[in-house]
C-alpha cells in the first residue's frame, strides 16, 4: 500500500481530503494526516475569537473520517525527504510515498527588537485563545495596540472595538491608507469607519521597537497594555530549515504541478508555498484542486497536463464587526451590511459543506 502523508490539517489539505473521498482514492493507497489539533480550524476567523465574539466552537471543524484515512495528533519536527520520512514529536518517524506539506504560518516580525517576546499572536487557535485571554481581562479604558493593517488587523480592530467600546483601540498601518492595495473608494470606507467609530489609526506607520507595556512607532513611545502582531507571515519553522529552494518571503519554490523541482513526491500547499498570489484560504482550496489531479495521474502513470489552469480566485470578504464589511468581489468593491452578509454566507457554507 502506498501511504500520502497529509501534514497540516488546513484549508489546503482539507480540500485534498474532501476531493479523495470517499470516492477518487485508489484502493493501493492509505491517507495518513498529520497535525497538532484533532480538528480543522477555520483561521479566517481567528480575530473573533480573540475578540470574544464568539466561542472556540464556530472556528471547528471535524476531520473527515474513512478507513483508510488515520490521524496522529503530533508536532512535526523535521521533514526528512532524502529518506522520505516525518519525525514527530514523542513518536514514531512516518514513512511517505506521497508527501503535501500544509502546515500554515507563523508570525514574521522583519526584526523588530522585542516584538516577538512582547506581542501576541492570532496565527493559531492556541495563540488566539492566549491573545482573548488577556484582552477579556483588561480593564476598563485600557489600550490594546494592532500593529498591522492588513485583512487579519483591520478585523481585529473593528471586531474589539464593537465588542469593548470601553477599550482604546489603536492601528498601526504602513500605507498611507487602509488597505492602500485595494480600490480607493474601499480603503475610504474602511478608514472612514474607523475614524467614525472612535479607532485611532497610524498611517504610514513604522514599528522600531516593542518592550513591555510599549511599543515605540518612528521611536516614539506608545504606552499599550496589549500589543497584538499581524504585520506579516512566513513558513512555519519546520519549513524554513528544510534544505530547500526558497523565494524572498521564505516560501517553498514548486514547479507548475506543485511539487518540489526534482521531486515529484513532494507537493506544498498553502502559505508555504511560493505563488504569485497573496496567501488565503481560498487559494490554498484551489492549489490542493489542482495537486489531487496530478496526484491521481501519476498514481494512474497518465501523463500530466502541458500547463494548469491559473488559479481562479474570486474575491476577498473582510469584516467591520458584525453589521458592516467590505469586499472586492469580481475585481469590484462592496461595502456595507451586503458585504457582511456575504462573508456570514460564505463561512456558513464553507462549515456546513466541509462538515
Amino acid at each position: 500500500m502506498k501511504n500520502l502523508v497529509l501534514l497540516g490539517g488546513g484549508y489546503g489539505n482539507m480540500r485534498v481530503l474532501l476531493r479523495l473521498l470517499p470516492n477518487q482514492l485508489p484502493d493501493d493507497v492509505t491517507i495518513t494526516l498529520i497535525d497538532k489539533v484533532p480538528y480543522h480550524c477555520l483561521k479566517t476567523e481567528y480575530y473573533a475569537l480573540a475578540a470574544g465574539t464568539i466561542s472556540d466552537q464556530h472556528v471547528r471543524v471535524a476531520f473527515p473520517e474513512h478507513p483508510r484515512l488515520k490521524v496522529i495528533y503530533r508536532e512535526v519536527t523535521n521533514i526528512n525527504v532524502n529518506d522520505r520520512v516525518i519525525e514527530l514529536n514523542n513518536h514514531e518517524p512516518i514513512p511517505y510515498d506521497d508527501l503535501i506539506i500544509g502546515l500554515g504560518c507563523e508570525d514574521k516580525y522583519h526584526n523588530v527588537p522585542g516584538a516577538k517576546e512582547f506581542s501576541h499572536s492570532i496565527q493559531s487557535i492556541g495563540a488566539s485563545r492566549k491573545t482573548y485571554e488577556l484582552i477579556s481581562n483588561l480593564p476598563a479604558e485600557a489600550t490594546v495596540s494592532i500593529v498591522g493593517a492588513g485583512l487579519s488587523g483591520v478585523e481585529l480592530a473593528s471586531e474589539l472595538k464593537e465588542s469593548r467600546g470601553d477599550l482604546k483601540i489603536n492601528l498601526f498601518d504602513r500605507g498611507s491608507i487602509i488597505l492602500s492595495t485595494y480600490p480607493r473608494r474601499l480603503s475610504e470606507y474602511v478608514q472612514g469607519w474607523f475614524v467614525s467609530n472612535g479607532v485611532n489609526v497610524y498611517n504610514k506607520s513604522n514599528i522600531t521597537k516593542v518592550e513591555e507595556g510599549a511599543l515605540y512607532n518612528h521611536d516614539e513611545r506608545i504606552p499599550s497594555d496589549v500589543i497584538v502582531w499581524t504585520a506579516g507571515i512566513q513558513p512555519i519553522e519546520v519549513v524554513r530549515n528544510m534544505n530547500v529552494e526558497t523565494d524572498a518571503q521564505g516560501r517553498v519554490v514548486i514547479t507548475k504541478h506543485h511539487n518540489l523541482p526534482g521531486n515529484e513526491h513532494v507537493y506544498v500547499v498553502g502559505d508555504c508555498a511560493s505563488l504569485p498570489y497573496a496567501p488565503s484560504a481560498q487559494l490554498a482550496e484551489g492549489q490542493a484542486e489542482q495537486i489531487v489531479q496530478v496526484l491521481v495521474k501519476r498514481w494512474r502513470n497518465e501523463p500530466l497536463p502541458e500547463e494548469l489552469p491559473r488559479i481562479k480566485l474570486k474575491g476577498v470578504l473582510g469584516s467591520l464587526g458584525k453589521k458592516h464589511g467590505f469586499g472586492l468581489v469580481n475585481e469590484r468593491a462592496i461595502t456595507g451590511r451586503m458585504a457582511r452578509l456575504l462573508k456570514s454566507g460564505v463561512l456558513w457554507m464553507y462549515r456546513y459543506h466541509n462538515g
